[in-house]
């Protein structure tokens, strides 16, 4: 089970973009990258292709790229807090993801 999961509110804790809360856009496990939204903004330069019918326009294009998992914390939503995660099994069985500081389940 993984402790970052899609739409999780997390808090970046190195790098440029150190502090900064955004959710999760993406989470490219076998690479152990995440790419959080508005976070780790890059530049490509483009040039513009004319193949057959359909025609891309060139340019400067922004967009997020994926950066390693453990630079997020995820944001515990009681206590709005970074936090590192626990696991927890409940009596049915099921697997639970657990704030390490105040106890409560985020699942």
């Amino acid at each position: 089970m993984m402790r970052i999961k899609k739409d999780d509110t997390v808090e970046v804790i190195s790098g440029d973009d150190r502090g900064e809360r955004n959710t999760v856009l993406r989470v490219l496990s076998k690479e152990h990258k995440v790419v959080v939204s508005k976070v780790n903004m890059v530049t490509k330069h483009q040039r513009a292709q004319r193949a057959g019918r359909s025609q891309v326009q060139g340019g400067r294009i922004q967009f997020e790229a994926p950066f390693d998992i453990s630079n997020v914390m995820l944001v515990c939503p009681r206590c709005d807090k970074a936090t590192r995660v626990g696991f927890r099994i409940l009596e049915d069985g099921q697997k639970v993801r657990v704030c390490r500081k105040c106890g409560e389940a985020i699942d």
